[in-house]
């Protein structure tokens, strides 16, 4: 990338100074700075990684820094199955409290309506 040149703007300036400097590199009494971001970012780079982390005692050193201090268990799956009740009560209950929320959407859902659909889900005899 090429050197851009900054473009001061007076109005834009959040201090005094910074105002009276802008004001200075518009009308040409001083020199406006020039910026080269790809060389700044090459030598942020080289600032990011100390001279100690590039030798093997410095890996080492970090590793030890960053190792686990405590035994951390496997992970173990498990399985969980809600046990069916059967009671159609459960669900009557269960629907009159998520209808009723206050903090939940509006819902239409009647004592009959809920009673029909726990009559269709019930098995055949």
């Amino acid at each position: 990338m090429p050197e851009d040149t900054i473009k001061p703007n007076p109005n834009e300036a959040t201090t005094h100074d910074a105002q009276l400097a802008a004001e200075q590199m518009a009308s040409g009494e001083e020199k406006v700075q020039k910026v080269d971001f790809d060389a700044d970012y090459a030598a942020a780079q080289q600032f990011s990684v100390s001279d100690v982390d590039r030798t093997p005692e410095g890996a080492a050193a970090a590793e030890a820094a960053t190792a686990n201090k405590f035994e951390v268990p496997e992970a173990e799956e498990r399985k969980t199955e809600a046990q069916s009740t059967g009671n159609p009560d459960d669900y009557l209950e269960l629907a009159k409290e998520v209808g009723g929320s206050r903090s939940e959407g509006v819902s239409n859902v009647s004592d009959d309506l809920i009673q029909q659909a726990i009559e269709k889900g019930q098995p055949k005899k």
